[in-house]
């Protein structure tokens, strides 16, 4: 059985930045999808593939031709 990784106490700065992403993105007039762009790139750069493969799914339905 596996056990989930606390991101909180794992690495706080990069869980805080994470969350300041998401503040920033319902605030903004970015369009959706651009939104969603913004999430796989960063998903990418931290490396998350769970985080890649649902922002990914998620551009995908929104538009995003794979």
């Amino acid at each position: 059985m596996s056990q989930r990784v606390n991101i909180r106490k794992a690495a706080p700065a990069g869980y805080a930045a994470v969350v300041q992403l998401e503040k920033y993105l319902t605030t903004t007039r970015i369009a959706p999808l651009h939104q969603e762009l913004i999430r796989v790139r960063a998903s990418q750069i931290n490396g998350c593939t769970y985080c890649i493969d649902k922002h990914t799914q998620d551009a995908i339905a929104r538009g995003v031709h794979p």
